[in-house]
């Protein structure tokens, strides 16, 4: 029977050792006030400690002082389990310290080996993540030197075919956010951008007899309607009333509290950038890849675009007219809206549906997008790609691995070089005025995220768009598809890679 209780009093049922299970989106909807009375206990009683965490998409605030930052920094963790650090600023730069255990999984294996625990199974097979860095047979999902446990990642063969068996450690708490708790401790989650995983993550709790707790804004009189009670209160322990912070009105547009029509997506994202410091100056090499790529795009398109230069595929889908005639999707549930960006990543501006994670990625893993759209940290010569390990840094690969592991067409949106490139659009077509220096066409990727051998196996079309030129998969590699008036073979493409190519 579930009892309502202080943040403080909810988080003394946590144990030394436990396995908290934490259900969030990269940024949004964290139980901040039960992270923030973890630390107070830690910090009164240095416990509890030898903590492992699970987050399928990551569980920071975009600030290295809140949340669950400060009881991480401090060693309350011994291993963490995501599939995404980037809204976790300190934690992902002491990962490389070798502080503690840092595992990162593709974010959908570890949504569906949290739903195999919730069924009594102890994890699940998968075809993603062949070939890239999370297989043993590769380098494996530990981030740093100290994480070296084999165990949640495995090579097997099950009637004479290649899986990856992704098992987790046994879930015995959960940390969730919900709107509203009724009189009998069923939770909604009207007001929130996504409920990710919750109803598996609290059952996979109970079936390791385990706890619950939820954070919640309100408690309600009436009872939910059934199907708005995404957990039922006989699953629930612990109730932690906190009344949430004010928010500027945009955010609103998230809630799928009111009908926004496909006219205004792009008048509401403006609205939302303005109050999350989100927009980010866009380059003409940017808005060269965008354009090009949303020619890609064809009418009932079931589609994914991804963070940073694709994100400016949308304006132009809605300038040629497409934006009305697709349907977008985001990794943590939502279909049929506007994927919102920055530090609201997850969220979706006027939504036709919002349903669990898990469910997102079985129609991601299945192949049931038509294209999507994905940047790139570098590209080799055969045309694997790194999209979550730069040099001396690292974000995690999130979404990215299933995203793209049976999409038929996929899209990387990339510039050809960085770090100082400049480039113009003039009457004869793009200039390149001045090359970055760091290139992003390398001899060999730093770390698979792509694998080009299973994108040819599968049968995919696979773009490489940059603001000079477009190249295509091969399975002899990268074929150059199309050169852009004004740049010079020689000089702006074939003297600048590390390789040679089809041309």
């Amino acid at each position: 029977m579930f009892r309502i209780m202080s943040a403080d009093e909810a988080i003394s049922l946590i144990r030394d050792g436990d396995c908290i299970c934490v259900n969030s989106f990269v940024g949004i909807e964290s139980p901040v006030e039960l992270h923030e009375a973890l630390y107070r206990r830690y910090q009164d009683t240095h416990s509890p400690k030898h903590l492992t965490i699970i987050s399928s998409a990551g569980f920071g605030v975009w600030d290295e002082n809140r949340n669950a930052e400060g009881y991480i920094r401090e060693g309350a963790v011994d291993r963490l389990i995501c599939g995404h650090f980037g809204a976790m600023l300190s934690t992902k730069k002491i990962i490389l310290e070798n502080r503690f255990e840092a595992y990162n999984l593709p974010l959908g294996c570890i949504s569906h080996a949290i739903r195999a625990q919730a069924g009594g199974l102890p994890g699940a097979l998968s075809k993603v993540g062949l070939n890239l860095f999370v297989d043993p047979r590769q380098e494996g999902p530990g981030i740093n030197q100290i994480s070296t446990d084999s165990s949640f990642v495995k090579y097997v063969q099950v009637d004479g075919e290649e899986y990856l068996y992704y098992k987790l450690p046994k879930i015995t708490v959960t940390m969730i956010k919900g709107t509203a708790a009724d009189r009998k401790g069923n939770i909604s989650f009207d007001d929130m951008y996504m409920s990710g995983d919750a109803l598996s993550i609290c059952q996979a709790a109970k079936s390791n007899k385990g706890i619950v707790i939820v954070q919640v804004d309100r408690i309600v009189d009436e009872p939910s309607r059934p199907r708005n009670a995404i957990i039922p209160g006989c699953l629930v322990d612990a109730i932690v009333v906190q009344e949430p912070e004010k928010k500027e009105d945009a955010f609103k547009a998230l809630t799928g509290s009111f009908e926004i029509r496909y006219e205004e997506w792009l008048e509401w994202t403006e609205k939302l950038e303005a109050v999350t410091s989100g927009h980010r100056q866009q380059t003409t090499a940017s808005h060269i890849i965008a354009e090009r790529a949303a020619r890609e795009l064809h009418t009932e398109d079931i589609v994914n675009i991804g963070i940073g230069i694709p994100e400016l595929i949308s304006h132009y889908a809605k300038q040629n007219g497409m934006l009305d005639h697709i349907t977008l999707t985001v990794e943590s549930g939502g279909i049929g809206g506007f994927p919102a960006s920055g530090k609201v990543f997850g969220a979706m501006i006027g939504a036709a549906s919002v349903y669990d994670m898990s469910n997102q990625f079985d129609l991601y893993n299945s192949g049931g997008l038509d294209i999507c759209f994905m940047g790139a940290l570098e590209v080799d010569r055969y045309g694997n790609v790194n999209a979550h390990r730069g040099p001396g840094a690292y974000a995690g690969i999130g979404g990215f691995a299933n995203i793209t592991a049976k999409t038929p067409t996929v899209v990387f949106c990339m510039t050809f070089n960085t770090k100082g490139l400049k480039v113009s659009l003039a009457e004869e077509g793009v200039l390149v005025e001045e090359n970055g220096t760091v290139p992003k066409f390398v001899d060999k990727v730093r770390s698979v995220s792509f694998s080009a051998k299973n994108a040819v196996a599968n049968g995919q079309k696979v773009l490489y768009i940059t603001e000079r030129c477009v190249f295509i998969l091969t399975p002899r590699g990268l074929k150059l598809l199309e050169l852009y008036p004004g740049v010079d073979l020689q000089r702006d493409v074939l003297d600048l890679l590390p390789f040679e190519i089809e041309y």
